[in-house]
């Protein structure tokens, strides 16, 4: 696993091992920072639930002004670590060790975010529970990008948050949720 481009393209980042870990493939940060490649210089970062933190290093990589790491397990949050290292991006970073919930609770109604990415662990109605609160987090104008299994149903809408995107990659479905708006009311595609 690489980070695909910007200040610290082709830098290798490590990943854990085991079953609980589900690095999120290049086909798919591919595909995500395609759509958001022309907005992301100068953005506040949330990546939520990080593994191994490459979404948020490749936001900062491509300009990105900074980018906040939580993940509750400590051998995650030693490898983000790691990988910012490696990539010299650690002065744009903050990392969390922590519950995504009780880290996002403060925050309600402060708007913190341009972006957020999540990739909870599947199957446990944990991405349900941390739309709502990721979503008050949000500035204006924001978007939050999901990561789940494809069979999986997600809220259309979660407070002014609504999907506008949705790709599926094979047993993969990333949704795109932002404020809908005027130019943005694409039902999205599926690309397999």
């Amino acid at each position: 696993m690489r980070v695909i481009t910007g200040t610290a393209r082709g830098r290798r980042l490590r990943t854990l091992e085991g079953n609980d870990v589900r690095p999120t493939t290049d086909r798919v940060k591919e595909a995500v920072f395609s759509v958001i490649q022309f907005d992301i210089e100068g953005r506040r970062i949330l990546d939520l639930f990080a593994g191994s933190g490459q979404m948020g290093i490749e936001a900062l990589s491509r300009g990105a002004s900074e980018a906040v790491f939580v993940d509750s397990s400590p051998n995650s949050i030693a490898v983000v670590r790691e990988n910012l290292r490696t990539c010299g991006l650690n002065g744009a970073a903050v990392v969390v060790q922590g519950d995504a919930l009780s880290y996002l609770a403060p925050r309600a109604g402060r708007h913190e975010f341009d972006y957020a990415f999540l990739d909870p662990p599947y199957g446990r109605g944990i991405l349900q529970s941390a739309l709502p609160a990721v979503a008050s987090a949000m500035k204006p104008g924001g978007a939050i990008i999901c990561e789940s299994p494809a069979e999986e149903e997600l809220p259309g809408t979660v407070g002014n948050f609504a999907i506008t995107r949705q790709y599926r990659y094979g047993r993969i479905k990333v949704t795109f949720y932002r404020e809908p708006q005027e130019d943005d009311r694409e039902d999205g595609g599926d690309d397999e």
